[in-house]
């Protein structure tokens, strides 16, 4: 079967969509070009990673073309380099020690 097919079977089930289709193909079935749209921070650190600035789905996907056929590899490989976080810039929290003194 190809990840096509499969992607449109798994959708056919009520509840299931095209990031989860992407996420079973990814780890099921072993799919290198599965892409989970849809996917909260991925397009954001995608775009980080390649670009130096967040962007949304459809640039990730313009920015992940060249490499179509191992977009899942690429994706894996930018998120265990370390350089698919952009800088937080939240509040930081004390450390607080809870021990008895």
């Amino acid at each position: 079967m190809t990840p096509a097919d499969a992607a449109r079977r798994l959708q056919a089930v009520s509840g299931v969509g095209p990031w989860t289709a992407a996420e079973v193909a990814q780890r099921a079935l072993g799919d290198a070009d599965a892409v989970s749209v849809g996917d909260y921070h991925l397009a954001s650190a995608v775009g980080w990673a390649l670009t130096g600035e967040r962007v949304d789905d459809a640039r990730m996907l313009v920015l992940l073309e060249p490499w179509r056929g191992h977009r899942y590899r690429v994706i894996r490989l930018l998120e265990l380099s370390g350089e698919a976080r952009a800088p937080r810039r939240g509040p930081r929290l004390a450390i607080q020690d809870h021990r008895r003194n």
